[in-house]
C-alpha cells in the first residue's frame, strides 16, 4: 500500500529543511543576510583572475513591455568580483558611448530589464583632469549596471584657476543633485579612482556615512589614517544634512578629512567602512611629480571644528551657477565658489 504525502520519509525530509531554512531566514535578519556567505567565495576575492567591467553587460536587454517590468533581483545575476583595471590606454568619448547604449543624456541610467531598487548619485568634484575623467566613466558606468542601480553621475567643474576646494564643491552637487531626484544614496567620488570588485555595492548603509574606499593601491590597501574618509565615500541626504554637510572654508586638497570625521562623530554618528577585500581602489597617476605634499601628511588643521560645524557646511553655503550641461556621459556643473583667502 502506498504512504501519503504526509507520511513519506522523503516529503517529511523536505519538509524539515524547508522549514529550518526558513527559521534560519527570519533569524539572521532576512535573505541578504543568509546568502551574505557568497563574498567568502574564493573567487569574489581573487584579485589574480581579474574580468572585464563589460562582462555579459550585453545580457541586459530592453523589456518588452515597459510598463510591465518586474523588480530587478535583489542580487544581479552578473556580478564577478575582480575586474581588469589598466590605464594604459585613454578611451575616448566616442568609445564609452558606444559601450553605454543605455546611459541618456546627463549620464543618467535606469536598468532596462527590470525596475532599480535604489538609486544613487555620483557626485565628481572636478578642474582640468580629462584624462582621470575619462578613464573613470569608462569604468564607473559598466561598473554601476552590473549592480542594476538607477544613477545619475554629476561633475562639478570648479571656474578659474583658485586653490580647489573639493569639500565646497561636493556641498555643491549635493545641493544640484537633491532638485533632479530623492536620491537614496549620494556617493561622493574623487575623480582618479577606480573600483576592482563589483561586490562593492554603491549603496549607502541604512544607520551611518560609509567610506567606501578602505583599501587603495596607493597606500598598500591600507588605511593612511583611522579618520580617513577620502577618496569615496556614501551618505544618505538624511546623513549629509545631519552632518550639515562638508566643511566650506578648507582649500587645496586633502585638509578636510579630519574635519568630515569629526563632525560625523559629533552629529552622533559613526563611520563604517567597506571591508578592505572588497573597497578595493586603483589610483591614476598621470600627475604624480606634481603634488609636492602627500595630502595625508599635511600638518594638522587649525580649524576648530567643534566650533564651526553647525555654521559652516551646507547652511552657509554661497556659490555662482555658472552652466549646467548635459553631457552624453554626465551632467556637467561649472561653479563659482567666491574668494580664495590667501591663507587656509
Amino acid at each position: 500500500m502506498s504512504l501519503s504525502r504526509a507520511e513519506n520519509p522523503c516529503f517529511l525530509l523536505f519538509l524539515f529543511v524547508f522549514q529550518a531554512v526558513f527559521l534560519l531566514i527570519l533569524y539572521r535578519g532576512g535573505p541578504s543576510h543568509v546568502f551574505r556567505g557568497v563574498l567568502d567565495t574564493p573567487h569574489v576575492l581573487d584579485y589574480s583572475r581579474t574580468h572585464d567591467v563589460y562582462t555579459n553587460l550585453s545580457l541586459f536587454t530592453r523589456a518588452p513591455n515597459e510598463e510591465a517590468k518586474p523588480y530587478c533581483s535583489a542580487q544581479s545575476p552578473i556580478l564577478v568580483g575582480p575586474l581588469t583595471i589598466t590605464f594604459r590606454v585613454l578611451p575616448s568619448e566616442k568609445m564609452i558611448i558606444r559601450k553605454n547604449p543605455f546611459v541618456q543624456a546627463g549620464g543618467s541610467y535606469r536598468p532596462p530589464h527590470c525596475l532599480a531598487r535604489y538609486r544613487s548619485a555620483i557626485l565628481v568634484a572636478y578642474r582640468n583632469h580629462k584624462k582621470y575623467l575619462h578613464h573613470l566613466l569608462y569604468y564607473i558606468h559598466p561598473f554601476l549596471q552590473r549592480q542594476q542601480l538607477s544613477y545619475s553621475i554629476y561633475v562639478i567643474q570648479q571656474a578659474g584657476n583658485g586653490t580647489f576646494n573639493r569639500a565646497k564643491l561636493l556641498n555643491v552637487g549635493v545641493r544640484e543633485a537633491l532638485k533632479d531626484e530623492d536620491w537614496d544614496c549620494l556617493l561622493l567620488h574623487d575623480v582618479d579612482l577606480v573600483p576592482e570588485n563589483d561586490y562593492n555595492l554603491y549603496v549607502c548603509d541604512e544607520y551611518y556615512p560609509k567610506h567606501m574606499a578602505s583599501a587603495m593601491d596607493k597606500f598598500q590597501y591600507a588605511l593612511p589614517s583611522k579618520s580617513f574618509f577620502g577618496g569615496v565615500s556614501a551618505l544618505t541626504p538624511e546623513h549629509y544634512m545631519k552632518m550639515n554637510g562638508f566643511p566650506n572654508t578648507y582649500w587645496g586638497s586633502g585638509g578636510e578629512n579630519d574635519d568630515i570625521a569629526t563632525r560625523i562623530q559629533l552629529a552622533g554618528m559613526k563611520i563604517v567602512r567597506t571591508p578592505p577585500n572588497l573597497g578595493r581602489y586603483k589610483v591614476m597617476d598621470y600627475d604624480k611629480g606634481m603634488e609636492t605634499e602627500e595630502p595625508w601628511r599635511r600638518p594638522a588643521s587649525h580649524h576648530n571644528t567643534r566650533k564651526t560645524w553647525k555654521d559652516d557646511g551646507m547652511n552657509s553655503l554661497e556659490f555662482k551657477l555658472l552652466s549646467r550641461t548635459k553631457h552624453p556621459l554626465y551632467t556637467n556643473i561649472t561653479v563659482d565658489i567666491g574668494y580664495v583667502p590667501p591663507f587656509s
